[in-house]
């Protein structure tokens, strides 16, 4: 039986029984990426309540909000618990604001592309080197493309199996889940941000909008994809 034949006998458990199985499957070889949103907050919550061997590693695009940088202070003081940060390559960010500016991903979606690259996919890459079990906070809801989304995949790019703990989990249930065991959130949550990356990317929807409606709001709902979960 294989590790990913393995993980899939989890798949109907509760998030935190199959951190636990994650945890004594993969070892230190399990990563989890947080954005620090409402869904990787309440996994971070539970690997560190936990005290799971599972790292967690967010990206630092250089381009976030204050209010995420907060709430990544606020979480790191409540449990006292490492985050590891990754930052894009420093030349390669200098070269593409010094060749094409530093808005130059409004232009075309080849140009926002390269810029989520860069900021976002290259160092996702090198934070999932010798990673065997990848852990994410999507959800089913969040897009038509992730509609079938399911708790245990395959990513075929990296050959890592991928776990979706909270794809079956509705809005509703991660912000009751939040509220009842006063886990730290962006405070942009509560300004009608729901999907909340880089600053210049990034806005507040209407209610009745599609939750991705906020991110890269310029171009089609069928194209809002950075290149990390592609």
């Amino acid at each position: 039986m294989t590790q990913h034949e393995q993980i899939k006998l989890s798949a109907n458990q509760s998030l935190e029984d199959l951190l636990r199985t994650i945890a004594t499957v993969f070892g230190k070889r399990a990563a989890f990426s947080t954005s620090l949103s409402w869904e990787d907050q309440v996994i971070t919550d539970a690997i560190f309540r936990l005290d799971l061997p599972i790292r967690v590693f967010t990206m630092d695009t250089g381009r976030l909000f204050p209010e995420t940088y907060s709430v990544l202070n606020s979480t790191l003081e409540r449990y006292k618990k490492h985050i590891e940060v990754y930052f894009p390559q420093t030349e390669t960010v200098q070269k593409l604001v010094t060749e094409k500016g530093p808005i130059s991903f409004y232009e075309s979606l080849e140009n926002r592309k390269e810029c989520c690259f860069i900021r976002k996919v290259e160092p996702l890459n090198r934070a999932l080197e010798n990673v065997d079990c990848w852990i994410t906070g999507l959800r089913a809801e969040h897009s038509e493309n992730r509609h079938d989304l399911p708790v245990i995949d395959w990513d075929e790019q990296r050959s890592i199996t991928k776990v979706n703990p909270l794809a079956n989990w509705t809005l509703d249930e991660v912000k009751a889940h939040i509220k009842t065991n006063h886990i730290p959130y962006n405070a942009l949550h509560d300004r009608g941000f729901v999907s909340i990356g880089c600053q210049p990317c990034t806005r507040a929807i209407r209610e009745g909008d599609d939750f991705r409606a906020g991110r890269w709001w310029w171009e089609d709902n069928s194209k809002k994809e950075c290149g990390l979960h592609a």
